[in-house]
This record gives C-alpha cells, sequence and structure tokens, in this order.
C-alpha cells in the first residue's frame, strides 16, 4: 500500500533522487513522467512529496521554490559561498562577478571566501569584494584560519559552494566537518587548474541543521544560465552601484557611455572597484545580445 512523504532531495545522480524525509529516513526515489512532459527537472534542494511503497519512492510533486538554477541544479539557496584563490589557479575576478551576477539575479545572497592564504597574499582579492560591499572572508584549510567563521557564518542556512577547480573548495569543506571525506584533487602546475573532484551535487546535512551543497566548479555556471541575465536588471546584482543608481541623468541609463551617468562618475572617483565596472560592462554587452523570446524559454 502507497503512502505519501514529504522531504528534501539531497543528492540526484542517474535519474534517480535520494530524498531526506522529515524523520530523516533516505529513500531512493524516481519522478513521475509527468514531469518531463512538463519540461520540469527535480533539483537538490526541492522540498517535495513522495509516494513510497515496499522501500522505493515515486517523487510526486514539487513544492514551490525560492530560487533555482540551471548549472548547478540546486534549488531554495540561503545563500552561495564562491571560493577564489591568488596561489595556483589564480581567480579571475570576472569568473567570481558573473557568478555573484546570477546570484543576484535569484536574490540569492553571496559570500567571498579567499582560500589558500597559506600560499598567497589575500589583500588584493578581499579588497575587491570588501569594498563592493561583499561579506568576505580569508580561510586555509592547512591552517585552519576563518574556517570557524565561515562556519557560523553559515550555521543554520543550506548553501552551495563553488569556486574554480582546484581552488581548495572540497578541502575547506572537509576542514569545516571532516565527516564530509569529499575528495579533494591535486593542481596541475602546468596547466594552473585542478581536476574536478565534484562530479554531482549532493546536499550534506549537518547536525546542526546546516545544508552544505558541493557543487562542480565555475564551468557549470554556463551559457545556459547567463540566458537567464537582463540587461535592465544587471545593475541591481552589483551592490557597489547601489548608492549611484537613480541619480544619473538619463532614467535608462545603462552605465556604459552615457553622459552625466553616476556610476562612471564614481568609477572616476575611486568609489567603484575598476574590475567590478569591467566585469559589468563585459555582462552587459552579453546580456544585450540575448532576445525576450530566449529569457522566456529560459524560466
Amino acid at each position: 500500500m502507497e503512502e505519501l512523504a514529504r522531504g528534501r532531495i539531497i543528492k540526484a545522480l542517474s535519474g534517480f533522487y535520494y530524498v531526506r524525509g522529515t524523520d530523516g529516513k533516505l529513500t531512493e526515489c524516481r519522478a513521475r513522467g509527468i514531469f518531463r512532459k512538463e519540461h520540469v527537472t527535480p533539483l537538490v534542494g526541492d522540498e517535495v512529496t513522495c509516494s513510497l511503497q515496499q522501500g522505493k519512492g515515486m517523487v510526486e510533486a514539487i513544492l514551490p521554490r525560492r530560487n533555482s538554477f540551471v548549472r548547478p541544479a540546486v534549488s531554495n539557496l540561503d545563500a552561495l559561498v564562491i571560493l577564489a584563490s591568488e596561489a595556483n589557479p589564480v581567480t579571475d575576478p570576472f569568473l567570481i562577478d558573473r557568478v555573484a551576477a546570477i546570484a543576484g539575479e535569484q536574490n540569492v545572497p553571496v559570500l567571498i571566501c579567499v582560500n589558500k592564504t597559506d600560499l598567497c597574499s589575500r589583500e588584493r582579492l578581499l579588497g575587491i569584494y570588501c569594498r563592493a560591499g561583499f561579506r568576505t572572508f580569508a580561510t586555509s584549510a592547512q591552517t585552519g584560519e576563518g574556517v570557524e567563521e565561515l562556519l557560523e557564518a553559515v550555521r543554520g542556512k543550506t548553501v552551495a559552494f563553488t569556486g574554480n577547480s582546484g581552488v581548495g573548495k572540497s578541502s575547506i569543506l572537509n576542514a569545516m566537518d571532516p565527516d564530509f571525506a569529499i575528495e579533494t584533487g591535486e593542481v596541475s602546475d602546468k596547466l594552473g587548474r585542478g581536476r574536478h573532484t565534484t562530479r554531482h551535487v549532493e546536499l550534506y546535512c549537518l547536525p546542526d541543521g546546516t545544508g552544505i551543497i558541493d557543487t562542480p566548479g565555475f564551468s557549470s555556471f554556463d551559457t545556459e544560465q547567463m540566458m537567464l541575465l537582463v540587461k535592465e536588471n544587471l545593475q541591481y546584482s552589483f551592490p557597489d552601484f547601489a548608492p549611484y543608481l537613480g541619480r544619473c541623468s538619463y532614467r535608462d541609463c545603462a552605465h556604459i557611455h552615457e553622459p552625466g551617468c553616476a556610476v562612471r562618475q564614481a568609477l572616476q572617483d575611486g568609489l567603484i572597484e575598476p574590475t567590478r565596472y569591467a566585469s559589468y560592462v563585459r555582462l552587459y554587452e552579453s546580456a544585450k545580445e540575448i532576445k525576450p523570446w530566449e529569457h522566456k524559454s529560459s524560466t
């Protein structure tokens, strides 16, 4: 006899969805065919109802999402932690800004974590993102620096961790809780990047109620996710622009070439980081190429 249960998807792998019920029990589930017909994919982080029979389950319904991402395929985040580093591999600020803009479009707060501080200086990246208004952390999995502060910042929340391959994301997660036991990979000196040790998206539940999602690297935030960025909304995903919005000479100012632009004036006055503004321009030019019908097909 079937029974209905409510739970949360904590892992998706090869068409199977692993749902942790309110009783803590983990059940392997398939999804109803109706989801495929409606072009809906269950995501890690989804709250769902399932029918249960003889130890197996079927995802029957997905409860309303607060937010969702295409790649990595996750939903219902309270925050996104972006890991970066000045050590090999050095993180390009544009990659951080691109992911932060995608998160901003979904109204998901972003934390910036500059890792591997035992190997390199932290000042450049920390300076950029502190001044831009992000909450920032300096961490080292080797020395333990900043790990407790980062863990306290995400306590009780559901957060995803991402970063370019080899930046030490898995090592930081293992330092936060040894029970993660996530595989780590060495960085190639020749290529300046590490192996992708995260092959699927999984939600790890800590005893204090914190949910941590380990995701593949920055490459997973690909052009399909960029299709969701609307050029007119992009300015609101840059918190460092906020004090100057609405103060431009033109009401529909794009902050690119228009005279009397308060954002560009703030840039000239040293109040906005040049790398941040350069990222905005690159993202705006990309978003400008997206047609309205493409936005609709991406949702």
